[in-house]
This record gives structure tokens, sequence and C-alpha cells, in this order.
């Protein structure tokens, strides 16, 4: 019999359905999970083993625990259920093909728009090293995932090319906009290895808006991304080439001084230019110790006394911020060298998408920890907060499909 406090389960369920998953309910909860998989089309006609809501946890668990295998990813699901040993009938812990086969049924999409309805820039006013005078900090940078080296994954996505053929993996570039302060990926766009980041940028611009100040290396600089990612009314502070054609306009007392930049078809006759503002510094590089490296930025914030040169310099190094975040998904979540194991293009998408997910629910963990402690985020352990993460959905009871009404996005129990 159940012990004392405890409800016995409604007659019907299934036990797939009851998994214990901890911040990531709570992140992504049940019934915003069952909205995304209906929006999308994915809702099943019938029930099955691996409904198209357990399939999405799974694909999250299986993003948390990138080193476990199929098998054992769903046996975690329902580690910590109460019900299991006095479950009426049985619940078969599903085979690796019956696992690849609801993968393939959900498809990437759900984990897509399910990223998209939820995910958002996390900084509040009290949340510290996230601003720059009244500013929200990002940072827009991308990566290259390896993928499992199957015909379908090398033809959608190609490989780099190594100095003896190609390298071993193929390989999906991942452009990606984070926020500088609590390292939240708040939005991606995912293309083929030899994708340039020029041409999946613009996708990004859907993430920005006014009062934001959006950081960015040199090899993002162009004319036309500038006026696309600048029409959306955040500001631009990027570093560009210290050989660009930049024309001193009008010279500004702290040093910086207001150019024009023109796109490169046009640069003879100098058509419809775009005002900007240079600041030029030099920093000591790290390779060569005796020398200092040239760094020039181009932003749109044109009013020296709102942004002060010296304090855009400063605030520049701000963008490694994403660099860091990016490695906490690469190497601390997914394990260093670890290959993506999808055997499909789509389920390539799929996974990274769960990845982005799994690692913005433990940023969004970390960040409500630094604000009751009223840290940095910064001062938060990152890998200290993936164990515990990973260490509550071992052990964490689950909810009930059936406690979750209409409106009513549910929570753990």
């Amino acid at each position: 019999m159940p012990r004392a406090g405890q409800r016995r389960p409604p007659a019907g369920e299934r036990l797939s359905d009851r998994i214990a998953i901890g911040v990531l309910t709570r992140t992504y909860p049940p019934a915003l999970v069952d909205q995304v998989v209906a929006e999308t089309g994915r809702t099943q006609r019938r029930q099955r083993l691996l409904p198209a809501r357990v399939v999405v946890y799974y694909v999250l668990a299986m993003c948390l625990f990138s080193q476990v295998g199929y098998e054992e990813v769903a046996r975690l699901l329902t580690e910590g259920l109460a019900w299991t040993r006095r479950w009426r009938g049985s619940w078969q812990v599903p085979t690796t093909g019956a696992i690849t086969r609801a993968r393939r049924r959900l498809g990437a999409e759900p984990l897509r728009a399910l990223f998209g309805a939820v995910v958002r820039p996390l900084a509040t006013p009290a949340t510290r090293g996230a601003w720059y005078r009244g500013w929200r900090l990002l940072s827009l940078d991308g990566t290259t995932l390896d993928v499992a080296d199957t015909p379908g994954n090398e033809a959608a996505f190609g490989r780099p090319a190594a100095s003896r053929g190609g390298s071993a993996f193929p390989q999906v570039r991942v452009l990606a906009v984070a926020e500088c302060g609590t390292h939240a990926i708040i939005d991606a766009a995912l293309g083929p290895y030899a994708t340039g980041e020029l041409s999946l940028a613009p996708t990004l611009r859907r993430s920005l808006r006014a009062g934001m100040l959006l950081l960015a290396d040199r090899g993002l600089v162009s004319f036309d991304l500038w006026r696309t990612m600048a029409a959306t009314g955040a500001d631009l502070l990027w570093r560009t080439r210290t050989n660009a054609v930049l024309p001193v306009v009008q010279p500004l007392p702290d040093g910086s001084y207001l150019s024009q930049i023109v796109a490169a078809r046009d640069h003879r006759h100098g058509r419809d230019p775009i005002t900007v503002r240079v600041v030029e510094y030099r920093l000591q590089d790290p390779g060569r110790p005796q020398r200092q490296a040239p760094y020039r930025l181009v932003t749109t914030i044109l009013d020296r006394d709102a942004a002060p040169a010296v304090e855009l310099a400063a605030l520049y190094a701000q963008r490694w911020e994403l660099e860091t975040a990016l490695d906490e998904l690469k190497t601390h979540q997914r394990g260093p060298s670890l290959v993506l194991r999808s055997k499909t293009p789509e389920g390539v998408e799929q996974e990274v998408w769960g990845m982005l997910l799994v690692h913005y629910a433990i940023r969004q963990l970390m960040h409500q920890a630094a604000l009751d402690g009223q840290v940095d985020p910064d001062r938060v352990s990152f890998v200290r907060s993936l164990r515990v993460v990973r260490r509550q959905v071992m052990r964490q009871a689950g909810f009930s499909p059936s406690a979750a009404g209409p409106g009513h996005h549910g929570h753990d129990r």
C-alpha cells in the first residue's frame, strides 16, 4: 500500500508519463511542453510507450547526461518516482531503437519552439555585472560542434578541411547571442559548417531591441549586417579591422572620432553612408609581451558623454563572456571532445536545441542563486551547478500530467 500522505496514481496513467526532471520541469513546465508539441503538429493520435511530451523531456535529459547511454537516460528519468515499486502492471525501459524512433517522430521543431517560447534575458536591475550605464550587455559569437560521422550528417553539414583530407567529423555551426552578465544564451542560429557567421547573423536580430548594447568581434563587421542590427534599436559596439577605411569626419574631445561606413559595392561613390563613432587604443599583446596590439572599435553611440571612449575600450572585454558560455556548453555540459550522438541532420538540430535549453535552465538557476546571495553571477560555479541539477534529476519525484489543468504550467512535487 502507498505510504501515508501518498496518492495512488490515477487509473490508466502510464509510468512513462511520470518523469523526474527537477529543475528542467520548472523552467519548461509540462503544460507548455504540451502546447508547443500541439502547435508544431507532433501530438500523437494514439498512446505510445514514449509520448511526445516524454520524448521532449528525454531529449533534455539526454543533453544533461551527455556521456550516458540512451537506455540509461530513460532509467534516470524514472529514478526518483515514489510509485515505481507499487505500479500496477509493468513498464519496460524503452530500447535504443524505440528511443531513436520516438526522437525521429518528434523532430527538432518542438525543441526550437520551446526555446523561442521560454528563453529571454535573465538580468534584472539588481543583477551585478550585467549592465553598462543602463544598457543590457549582449555578445554575438559562434562556434562549431562535432556531429556523428554518417552520410546524412556529412551531406547536411559538411566538414572542415584538414591537412590530410577532411576532418574526422562533420560539424554544425552555431551562432549565438548571450547576455554577458548571466552567460544565458538567449538566441541561436544553426547551419552547415560552410555557412559563414555573416549569413546566420541576420536571423538573430529578432532578439535585439532598444536598451541593449551588442558586442561583436571583427569577423562579423559588414555594412549590411551593421545596418540590419542597428535597425532593431539596439546599440552596437563591434571591433573592426585596423586597416578598414574609416575617415575622420569629426574628432571628439575624448580621443574618439565620428566616421562613416558604406557598403563595399558603393565604396568609391560613398552612397548611403552610416555615421559611426570610432574608438582606437592599444593593449599589450599576450603572445608578444614587448609589443602592443592595436584595437579599433565602431559603435552606434555617437554621444561621447553617454559613453566615453575609455569606458568603451574597457567594456569591450565583456565580449569574452560568450566564449565562457560556449565553453560551459561544449566542455562541461556536453563533455570535452565528445561528438553529438545524433545520426541524422534533424536529430542533430534537436540535440543542439536540447543542449541550449538545458544550459539556459542551469543558468537561470544560477542567476537566481546570485540574486539571493547578492553576488555577481560570475561568482557562482557552473560546474557545481551542473552537478546539483544532475543529482536533483536522479532523486526528485516526478510530476503527473493529470495535475496540470488549462493554463497551469505545473510544478515539481
